[in-house]
Formats: C-alpha cells, sequence, structure tokens
C-alpha cells in the first residue's frame, strides 16, 4: 500500500469518528482568528477562547487593536504567556493590515508571511478555514507525532518538512479538516503520555500500536 493510500484509509476513518472538523479557536471575523491562533503559541485552545472572549470585546475592532499601546494589550492576553511579545505583534498586525492591505487579511500565503508574528502554521490555517484553501496546518505536537506514527511521514519533528511531506500525500480537499480532525484524535484518544490504544480507532495503520501489540 502506497502512502497516499494510507492517508486516504486515515482520512476516511477519521472523518467516521470526527464528521464535524472545526476550529478548536472562536473567532467572529478573519482577523480575529489570525489573532488567536497567535496567541495560542505556547497556550491551549481551551485558554486562548477565555482571553480571547473579553479581548475582542475589549478591543471589538481592527482599528482598536491600531490605536491601543502594546500595554494595555498585553494586560488583556497576560494569562497567554509570552504575552508583551504576542501584544506587540498584534499591534503591529492590527496596523499593518489597516495601512496596506485595506483591513482584510490577505489571502496568500506569501502576503500572510509578511505580517508580524505569522509563520506557515498560522497562514496555512486562515487559507483553509477562511478562504477554503488547501493546506496542511501542522498545528500542533499531536500531528507532528501522529503522522509518523501512522507512516504518513518520516518521522521528522520539524513542521515545515512534515507539512511537505503531508502535502505529497494527502488529498487536497480533505487536508484543512484532516489536520483538525488529527488534532480532535490526539486530544481525545491517542494522548502522547497515555494513548488509548485499545479504543483508537486508527490502530490499524500505527506503528506504535504494532510494534506493542
Amino acid at each position: 500500500m502506497t502512502k497516499k493510500e494510507r492517508a486516504a484509509a486515515v482520512t476516511e476513518l477519521l472523518k467516521s469518528v470526527y464528521p464535524e472538523a472545526v476550529c478548536a479557536l472562536h473567532y467572529t471575523h478573519d482577523y480575529e482568528l489570525l489573532f488567536a491562533t497567535r496567541l495560542s503559541a505556547q497556550c491551549t485552545d481551551a485558554r486562548v477562547n477565555i482571553v480571547t472572549e473579553k479581548l475582542f470585546k475589549q478591543f471589538p475592532t481592527l482599528q482598536s487593536f491600531a490605536d491601543a499601546s502594546e500595554e494595555e494589550i498585553a494586560e488583556a492576553i497576560k494569562t497567554c504567556g509570552l504575552f508583551r511579545t504576542k501584544a506587540r505583534d498584534l499591534k503591529a498586525c492590527a496596523m499593518m493590515l489597516i495601512a496596506n492591505y485595506g483591513g482584510r487579511v490577505p489571502d496568500t500565503m506569501e502576503e500572510l508571511l509578511k505580517l508580524p508574528g505569522v509563520g506557515r502554521k498560522t497562514a496555512n490555517l486562515i487559507l483553509g478555514d477562511v478562504y477554503h484553501t488547501p493546506g496542511v496546518v501542522v498545528a500542533d505536537t499531536h500531528c507532528i507525532r501522529i503522522t509518523g506514527l501512522l507512516g504518513l511521514t518520516d518521522g521528522s519533528k520539524d513542521p515545515v518538512k512534515v507539512e511537505m511531506q503531508l502535502r505529497r500525500v494527502l488529498p487536497p480537499e480533505e487536508s484543512n479538516d484532516f489536520c483538525h480532525r488529527l488534532v480532535l484524535h490526539g486530544r481525545a484518544v491517542c494522548r502522547a503520555r497515555k494513548p488509548d490504544c485499545p479504543n483508537c480507532t486508527l490502530r490499524p495503520w500505527c506503528d506504535h500500536f504494532q510494534k506493542n501489540a
């Protein structure tokens, strides 16, 4: 069986278990997803959602972020960790979106990567969830770890390498939802410290399960 065939089989299994493939971050406007993803660095999605519920009320528009001081934003996001750096990026990003893009989040990888604090993970998430462009969101260690166990990648821990390897084997139309489902699976079943292998739908394809069966 080729890696593409394996990827297709895993994709269908994940779809059966997690039919609703949704982003774990809460947002209304495209820039809110951009900002929430920046806040999620070294922070849980659950914590980010708690913070952004108040943050987006305190700063209800992109202009309000641009007008706020870094200190004001930092105070609002301080429980997310790295809050001073993130506050600087949020303000600078808001100013750049207004000045260069008419207040609209750009829709290409090249332009997204020009924004302060935006890397390929964030860019892929925006392209997939906002613009419905096929992308591979290597959002956290779940994706890196599980795709390695499933033999879809060579076990690399480098997010960019994992993204490129997955692009070669995943059906493009399924890639965005595949990544969301993999995160859900990593949190619910394939937990790094205590994987629930007996109840894992993906165990026929998992190297870890086969070695320890």
